[in-house]
Order: structure tokens, then sequence, then C-alpha cells
């Protein structure tokens, strides 16, 4: 099978396999990869194309790297292309999240794999701030991005605002401040990779045989064919188990966390973090970022760690079931309720990029949303490091709803505090990449375990 792009789909195929055992190191490094191979090596497509796909997966709720994927494989194949794309780009890690989530569960009671996750949860600290920090000197390249971004901050983490409800003031805020301050809410120039000389390439053949045109009767059938995938699983769950069963708890709660949490995995950490463990309970405080690190070291994008989670809150939720195949259960829900959108999102909107491209007051709405992002990481910056630096927090409650979390200082963990800061230096200091970062805070969490 050739598309119109001249591509053979067993080419693409082996290409997206080969991307996706190789997509370490969170969206840049998944993007600099994608970029290396299908713009410089293999030239399937010019750098202007390839930044067109990622500007518009960068407005998308879900992880970016992967629907840039997905759309770049739609583009020369269609939707089997874009499936093969998406999927193979997701498959790797999720076998690797599954095994560790079952070592995890069966065995983090067992000293040298606890103090491997002690030692790495204090190092995830450190990529959570380099993020905010790599993040935040691309958006807020204006007072009012950065006051957008302070003003989610502040409303997610002294007053508990749930997440839609920020996105949607930002947005508006973004797309009304963009008519009069345009300026201070232009989106912000994409982190591009360095390219070979631009040239058009496969892009004028893509354009004259274009997967498909935009209509309203394809649009309705790729909504309603996304949306029956999505509700086969879940449905099952809830007919075999009831509604109340944690297999389809989860599964809704995961589906909204699809729609709703934009700005990467790093945003939806924020917002699963706080729901998984203050809501729901379940996971530990310390357990989620355990789970980050996980996802931080392995193929795939980074929301692959709701798949531990999923798998955790089943695991611990099985009821008479056995544990452990509940747990691969939710984990396989988890990932299904989270991905599927992803692919309606690139079906269903991209015969419309173009046209979305040209309007300004959208771009500026978008750009606000990806500002208060920035407030979010920080929140889950603080929050992560409060949980893992102390082992006693106390909430304090305030008037119109404030809540301040206080760390008892002298639950101070001071080991935890010199492996944060070893891989603090090594990140901003040092200018290590991240896996050597956390390969080192486990390596140190076993040899403090070991002389302890």
């Amino acid at each position: 099978m050739t598309g119109d792009a001249g591509v053979s789909f067993r080419e693409a195929l082996a290409v997206w396999a080969h991307v996706g055992l190789n997509s370490f190191g969170g969206p840049a490094g998944q993007i600099a990869v994608m970029h290396r191979i299908l713009v410089e090596e293999k030239r399937w497509v010019s750098e202007r194309r390839f930044l067109h796909a990622l500007n518009y997966c960068m407005l998308l709720p879900g992880p970016e790297a992967q629907q840039l994927a997905t759309y770049i494989g739609w583009l020369l194949h269609g939707y089997p292309g874009g499936l093969a794309a998406g999927t193979l780009f997701v498959l790797p890690g999720f076998f690797v999240i599954l095994a560790l989530s079952m070592l995890y569960a069966g065995f983090h009671g067992v000293g040298v794999v606890g103090a491997l996750f002690f030692g790495l949860k204090a190092a995830v600290l450190a990529v959570v701030v380099e993020a905010l920090v790599r993040i935040g000197r691309r958006v807020l390249h204006s007072a009012a991005m950065a006051a957008i971004a302070a003003a989610a901050f502040a409303g997610i983490f002294f007053f508990h605002l749930p997440f839609p409800l920020i996105v949607l003031g930002s947005a508006l805020i973004g797309f009304f401040g963009g008519r009069l301050r345009p300026a201070s809410f232009a989106p912000a120039e994409p982190v591009e990779p360095r390219a070979a000389e631009e040239e058009p390439l496969l892009d004028a053949r893509l354009e004259r045989h274009a997967p498909a045109r935009p209509s309203l009767a394809r649009a309705a059938r790729v909504t309603a064919v996304c949306l029956v995938l999505w509700a086969i699983p879940v449905a099952a769950a809830a007919l075999v188990f009831g509604t109340r069963h944690v297999l389809v708890v989860e599964a809704i709660f995961f589906s909204k966390a699809a729609v709703v949490t934009f700005g990467g995995a790093y945003a939806v950490l924020a917002y699963v973090a706080q729901q998984a463990v203050e809501q729901y309970g379940w996971l530990a405080p310390g357990e989620m970022v355990d789970g980050l690190g996980m996802a931080e070291t392995t193929p795939g994008p980074l929301i692959l760690v709701l798949e531990f989670v999923g798998f955790m809150a089943a695991f611990r939720g099985a009821g008479a079931a056995r544990p452990m195949l509940a747990g691969v259960a939710g984990a396989a829900i988890t990932v299904w309720v989270t991905f599927v959108p992803c692919f309606l999102w690139i079906f269903l909107g991209a015969p419309y990029v173009e046209s979305l491209r040209g309007e300004r007051r959208l771009g500026a709405a978008l750009s606000a949303i990806t500002a208060a992002v920035v407030g979010v990481i920080l929140n889950l910056a603080v929050w992560f490091g409060l949980h893992v630096l102390f082992s006693r927090i106390e909430t304090v409650r305030g008037p119109l709803g404030l809540r301040l979390l206080l760390p008892d200082w002298r639950s101070l963990d001071p080991a935890a505090l010199a492996i944060a800061a070893g891989a603090f230096a090594a990140i901003f200091l040092l200018r290590l990449r991240m896996i050597p970062t956390l390969a080192s805070g486990a390596a140190a969490g076993i040899v403090y375990h070991m002389i302890h």
C-alpha cells in the first residue's frame, strides 16, 4: 500500500515503530525525534508543514507529540496511517508501564524497590521544575501572560478551583484581550528544531491529494465512530460490574480528564494528582510522584502516568477479584479512554487546520490557556515538592474557600532534600539530560537504603 505522498505503508509502520521505541525525554524530546526522522532524514514532510501540524496539536487537550504523529500518519495514509502512527507511539510505553506497575504493586514493600522509587521521585521534582522554567520562558512573553499564569496558580492552589473553569476563564480573557491588545496576547512562537534547508518535499502532492475534505457529514461520522469506540469498554464494564465499580468510575474520570486538560501531560498531572489522591483516595501523594518517575524514564507520552494511576486504583479497589488482573484491566481501560479522544481531535479537526491557522482571536484565546497552564504546572511543582520533602502537611482553611497547605518543618526528610538538590544541580548547573538525572536519583535512593 502506497499513500498519495509516495511512502509505502510498510515503510511508514517501521518508522512509527522506531519513533515509539525511542520516544524518551517528554514532549520536547519526542518532537525532536520525529523532526529528525520525518523532516531531516526521510524528508517526508517539510519544516513548514511539520510546524504547522505541531502548532495545531499544541492547542489540543492531550499529548501533543502523540497527536502530531497521528496527524502526520493521517496525512500520509489517511485513517489507517493515523491509527498506526498514534498507536505505535503509545504501545511500547504501555507495556513497560504495565510491567512496572505490577512490580510496584507487588513488591513496593521490598526494601530495594521502595528505595529506588524514593530516590526517583525526589529527582522527578527537579524535572518538573525544569519543565516549568522551559515552558514559562517561551509562553510568558508579556505582562498579561504572566498575570494569567499567576491567577491560574492562585486559583488552583489557594482556592482549589476546577481546572475546566480556569481554562474557560483564561480563554475568555485571551479572546477579548486579544482584541484590545493583540501584541500582549499573541501566541508564542513554537520551539522548533533546526531544520535542513526548507523545501516543499511532498507538501504539494499532499495538498492535491488530502486524505479527507472537511464536511459536516464526515465530521458527524468521525465523531460517532469515536464515541462508540470510547463507550464499548465502559458500557461493558458497567453491565458486568455495575456503574459504581472502580473500572467504570475511573473510565469516566479519565475520559473527562482527556477532554478538559489542555497543556500536555504536566497539566493533566496537576488535575489528576489532586483528584486521584484527595477525592478518590486511589493513591498516596508520594505514589503519584512514583508514577511520574516511571513515565519520565520509559518510552511514550508522559500522560501514560495515568495508566499507573488506573492500575493502582483497580488493584486496590478490586474487591473479590484478583488484584493483579483487576489492575491490568484498570490500566487498559484508562489508556483506552485517554487516547480515543486524541484520535478524535486529529481526525475531526485536521481538515480544518488551515482555516483555524488564520484566526487571530482564536490564537489569542489559546495563548491565554497556555499561559494558565504554566500556573497549573507551578501548582504541580509546589504540590509535589511538599509531598516529596515532608511527611506531614497541614491543610488550613480560610474565608471564601481559601485553602493553604502548610508543611510541618520537623517532618522534613533530609535524604529526599539532598537527592532533590543533587537533581537540581545536575539539570540546571551541569546541564545533564533527564534520563541520567533520574537514574542518578534512583541510584542515590538505593545507596541511602543500603547504608541505613
